[in-house]
């Protein structure tokens, strides 16, 4: 049991021998080495109970934007424990993107007025992409698309308007007039100096919060009111505050729209094709797409991309703007190239950066749409329907849409691959899925060139609800030119030679042909004038009396709609007859003539009014609902660039 071990001279164990100055107790090396293990283990354990399974202490942010929304539920507004983040990463938002939120809005309920909270979804769709619907949607119908159906009643709003406050739980208002005749109560007699004094010197003890003293004790002088017997104890009461050692205090740091924020973007390649028409596709700009592939060119000896490989892109976002900062290429699963900017906004060689679990999964029941290109390109019709289904939208607000926007766009048209559609709209859970009671409040239509952005808004003055663009004026047209939405363009406006009665004269409307039976939509709304038998050769006659001296007369009609009779209100796009010959007529066709202060006019080629604009009071609260509404989705009031374009 004994060693020797060198020349240094050996430790000396309470009641032992002393060794030789040359050996030592090998009973005591191992009880030293045993000691330390055990505090080794000790320690170990102890740390591994604080961090309480949490190996890892700082999530990446590619690895948070990469987790699924249960995976990082959102915390509390304001509210921080130990152990969470001050500052919650967000992600930025893609091309293709859904946002559940939840807003305060209020309703009136008889004298009151409610304020709830209520879910809603914020979309933004690529239009082009391949969306696959949850369900069938119906063909194009240009009547379906101008005409209200059997809807005979005003909508009714269910959502209200966005309150400017966030409410915990539902809030009941009741407001009425300031009583300016005087209280029924009797006032009781001034407390005179004396008892102020008993009344502080009673209750200042009992102005604390458990143990702790309160500052209201103090809003007189402490002294003044001492007793003869000693002085105030001003530390009586007080509590010690404990404050954790190795932890840090820091002020709550509001983001904004200045700050950047940074997402990963998986982009995976189903198809063989070239880097610039992968990028366009997942909705970035030509000139991102072509200065990265550029660059990617000759890194990879050609700018194609094959099928299976993943575009991995990341995007710093500031404000509204976002630049291309870093990406990599990946072919079967493994990394090829990473290109980044330098400082001087150049791409450069860059270190792959850390794994990302989407990359590995990108192909892996992904959702993620791929946009046709060239002849595959749906109409604009499909691709609305496509995409507003796939992303929640109803059937009902669907073709809501398409009304909206059947005054500005094509549906026969082609998509361009930048064409987006944005919507929020009131949903029933956060599930996202609009239900028969949810409303559509907002829409930015982007087809090319051309941008429609639209607010729902109910007119306090009369109860209607439509839609209104950013200075407050309706998008529905005063009057439609074509009654017969899709019926054929046969005679227009002007001298003629009469098919029957053999010679020249005034042709004083415009001739739209379609089958017998074809129903017939009002121009606008407006008050029926007649609607009956016309003895001078216009057969079944429907005149409809519109605002500021308009009139629309609707001849040849093989039978007029039920309820329409003169003194009844119609509304625009209401069915109020049928196509026929009746009268004076060579075959089955609409007579459509528009009359202005008793004068026949040209229906396709004089300038119709605007739709209804908004003033005074209703104008205004129609800005501050459309302020909160750009607040709730991010967006900037750009007032001054509409103003710049006009």
């Amino acid at each position: 049991m004994i060693r020797t071990l060198g020349n240094e001279p050996p430790l000396v164990a309470d009641g032992r021998r002393a060794p030789d100055r040359r050996e030592i107790s090998l009973r005591w090396l191992s009880g030293t080495f045993l000691t330390g293990i055990t505090s080794s283990i000790l320690m170990g354990v102890a740390l591994f109970a604080a961090l309480d399974g949490r190996q890892q202490l700082a999530i990446p942010a590619e690895a948070y934007a990469a987790l699924e929304p249960q995976d990082h539920p959102p915390h509390p507004e304001n509210t921080v424990k130990r152990g969470q983040r001050i500052l919650e990463p967000n992600v930025v938002a893609k091309p293709a993107d859904k946002k559940i939120m939840e807003v305060s809005t209020m309703i009136h309920d008889g004298e009151k007025e409610v304020v709830r909270r209520k879910p809603f979804a914020h979309v933004t769709m690529a239009l082009a992409a391949s969306h696959t619907a949850g369900d069938d949607y119906p063909p194009f119908d240009p009547l379906a698309i101008f005409s209200d159906g059997d809807k005979d009643d005003q909508p009714v709003s269910r959502t209200g308007t966005i309150y400017g406050s966030e409410v915990e739980s539902e809030v009941a208002l009741k407001s009425g007039d300031f009583p300016t005749g005087g209280s029924a109560l009797a006032f009781s007699d001034q407390m005179s100096a004396d008892e102020v004094e008993e009344n502080v010197r009673t209750n200042g003890s009992a102005l604390t919060d458990g143990s702790t003293q309160i500052a209201s004790l103090y809003y007189v002088d402490p002294q003044r009111f001492a007793s003869d017997s000693g002085d105030l104890d001003l530390l009586q009461g007080l509590t010690a505050r404990v404050v954790e050692e190795n932890m840090s205090v820091s002020d709550f740091d509001t983001r904004s729209s200045d700050d950047p924020e940074y997402a990963d973007d998986v982009i995976p390649v189903r198809h063989a094709q070239d880097i610039v028409g992968v990028m366009t596709g997942a909705g970035y700009t030509k000139a991102q797409a072509e200065d990265l592939a550029g660059y990617l060119k000759g890194v990879l000896d050609g700018d194609e991309l094959e099928q299976g490989d993943v575009l991995r892109i990341c995007v710093m976002q500031r404000g509204k703007q976002a630049d291309i900062v870093r990406a990599s290429v990946y072919s079967g699963g493994r990394h090829v190239t990473t290109v980044a900017l330098d400082d001087e906004g150049r791409f450069i060689p860059g270190m792959e950066p850390p794994p990302l679990a989407a990359v590995a999964t990108a192909f892996d029941g992904d959702n993620r749409q791929v946009m046709a290109s060239g002849r595959d390109m749906p109409r604009v019709y499909d691709g609305i329907y496509r995409a507003a289904l796939s992303y929640g939208m109803s059937k009902d607000m669907t073709a809501q849409v398409v009304r909206i926007l059947a005054s500005n766009v094509d549906f026969q048209a082609q998509l361009r691959p930048n064409d987006t559609l944005e919507a929020f709209f009131s949903v029933a859970d956060d599930t996202g899925v609009a239900t028969e009671d949810s409303e559509l409040l907002f829409l930015d239509a982007r087809f090319g060139d051309t941008e429609t952005r639209v607010y729902r808004f109910q007119d306090p003055e009369d109860g209607s609800i439509d839609y209104y663009d950013q200075d407050g004026k309706s998008i529905r047209q005063f009057l439609l030119r074509n009654p017969v939405p899709n019926g054929k363009f046969r005679s227009g406006f002007g001298m003629r030679r009469h098919p029957i009665l053999g010679f020249s004269r005034m042709h004083t409307g415009v001739d739209w042909s379609a089958p017998r039976g074809t129903p017939i939509i009002a121009a606008g709304n407006g008050v029926v004038e007649k609607a009956g038998w016309d003895s001078g050769g216009y057969g079944n006659q429907t005149l409809i009396r519109h605002a500021n001296g308009y009139v629309s007369s609707y001849n040849h009609q093989s039978a007029i709609a039920k309820g329409i009779k003169p003194g009844v209100k119609v509304r625009q796009g209401q069915v109020i007859g049928f196509v026929g010959t009746t009268g004076l007529s060579t075959g089955p066709h609409l007579h459509y003539e528009l009359i202005v202060n008793g004068n026949k006019v040209d229906a396709l080629k004089i300038r119709l009014p605007g739709g209804k604009s908004l003033d005074g009071e209703a104008l205004a609260q129609f800005q501050l609902e459309r302020k909160r509404i750009d607040d709730l989705l991010g967006r900037e009031d750009d007032a001054s660039e509409v103003a710049a374009k006009q």
